[in-house]
């Protein structure tokens, strides 16, 4: 229990200052006017503050110091030593969450144009790699004893790692209590993780990221009085990826890097999801749609704390299944593996998370082409011209396939 104690007082500093600034936060958004106001894309029904996040960022920063504290004064373990094969320096760790913090920010007050808040993502995963946050090499798993080299490519694959955590939690952070939630059932398990493999500075943020996704989690449930906004959500999603990479060594081994992957498994299902989904439609992957599991939850007629309750029970499966995975042998890991996969692929089937819900629309009376949605009429009559144009090219393919065959036929008969 000793050993735990520092990271119960940091888990608690980080919940109490976080609780404690929530009420500053809601006062600061709603002066900047940072507030999410009822639309057809919104789910809330009222103007609502979002920019939670300074709280959860302020409360993983306070948990931290008294980390440091306690190293200098008490002898808690230091959260500052890196692994040997991997040197961080953290103090462009903490430059690189200051970056993505302050983007987050901007974007809830003036909502920033999506390639300028993507710089801004990729500058603070760039800080990040800069300072040492590497995958240097992987482990080869077809030979023995032997690794591959990434070189040069670790810095931009760190680097699109990061930015895409990052993003899958801030794209799920589409219902009360959602990305929160699953953020902590995430911390909680990356901190088990942590801690079976001695890394005192990822088991000190990921237990700091717990603490704080949970006092957050008292006023953003539903009915939430604030959300996470974007300050918060690219904020949670870069601790997780960082997390993740400082659980590992630089020569990470396959399994190593995949068992983070199966914890985020939820929002990575929905974001892969969304991406298929729109490239079908033929629309751009960053237009928004109604398709996510959110969405499809509503539709199929779940509340808001049905839905998020399941999405919490998914992902606790994942986390879990990721836990057995880190403690079994080889040929049990690629089974417990399979059995996750194919439940989430057939849970992701079953909410038709794959199929378009915008669809291009010619409009004869304006003459242009327009994105409708499934409220809109055109929408079924664009699907059914779509299906039309694909039944057209099955039956050409399987015209083709008969003239092919039967010209074989003539072959063989002509050579007999």
């Amino acid at each position: 229990m000793d050993s735990f104690f520092p990271y119960i007082c940091i888990a608690g500093a980080a919940c109490a200052t976080t609780y404690a600034l929530v009420p500053l936060a809601k006062r600061l958004a709603i002066r900047l006017d940072a507030v999410d106001y009822p639309s057809k894309r919104r789910i809330n029904k009222t103007p609502t503050p979002r920019m939670g996040g300074v709280a959860v960022f302020f409360g993983l920063v306070v948990a931290l110091i008294l980390q440091v504290i306690g190293t200098w004064c008490w002898g808690w373990p230091s959260a500052l030593v890196s692994h040997p094969s991997m040197p961080v320096n953290y103090y462009m760790l903490a430059v690189a969450f200051c970056i993505i913090f302050i983007t987050g920010v901007v974007d809830d007050i003036v909502t920033l144009k999506p390639y300028a808040k993507l710089a801004g993502q990729i500058v603070a995963a760039g800080v990040a790699a800069a300072g040492g946050l590497l995958i240097g090499s992987i482990v080869n798993p077809f030979v023995a004893g032997a690794f591959i080299d990434l070189g040069w490519l670790s810095y931009p694959i760190t680097i699109v790692y990061l930015v895409a955590f990052a993003n899958i939690i801030n794209l799920i952070d589409g219902l009360d209590g959602l990305a929160t939630g699953i953020s902590a059932i995430a911390s909680i398990t990356m901190f088990s993780f942590s801690i079976l493999a001695g890394r005192t500075d990822a088991a000190a943020l990921s237990i700091a990221l717990f603490g704080s996704c949970l006092a957050f989690l008292r006023f953003n449930f539903h009915p939430a009085s604030i959300f996470l906004g974007d300050s918060g959500a690219l904020t949670l999603g870069f601790a997780l990826g960082t997390v993740s990479l400082l659980s590992v060594s630089r020569t990470a081994a396959l399994t190593s890097l995949l068992i983070p992957l199966i914890v985020a498994g939820v929002p990575i299902i929905d974001t892969l999801a969304a991406i298929v989904r729109r490239k079908r439609a033929h629309v751009s992957i960053g237009q928004a749609d109604k398709g996510h599991i959110q969405h499809r939850l509503i539709q199929e007629g779940f509340d808001q704390r049905q839905a998020v309750l399941l999405i919490y029970a998914w992902s606790i499966m994942l986390s879990i299944g990721a836990s057995i995975i880190n403690q079994v042998r080889i040929e049990l890991r690629i089974v417990i593996f399979i059995v996750l996969l194919v439940c989430s692929a057939a849970f992701a089937l079953r909410l038709h998370l794959f199929e378009p819900v915008l669809r291009h629309h010619y409009n004869p009376k304006t003459h242009e082409d327009e994105i409708v949605t499934p409220d809109d009429p055109a929408f079924t009559e664009a699907k059914l011209a779509e299906e039309r144009e694909h039944e057209r090219r099955r039956e050409e393919r399987r015209e083709e396939l008969e003239r092919l065959q039967s010209h074989l036929r003539d072959n063989d008969a002509a050579e007999k």
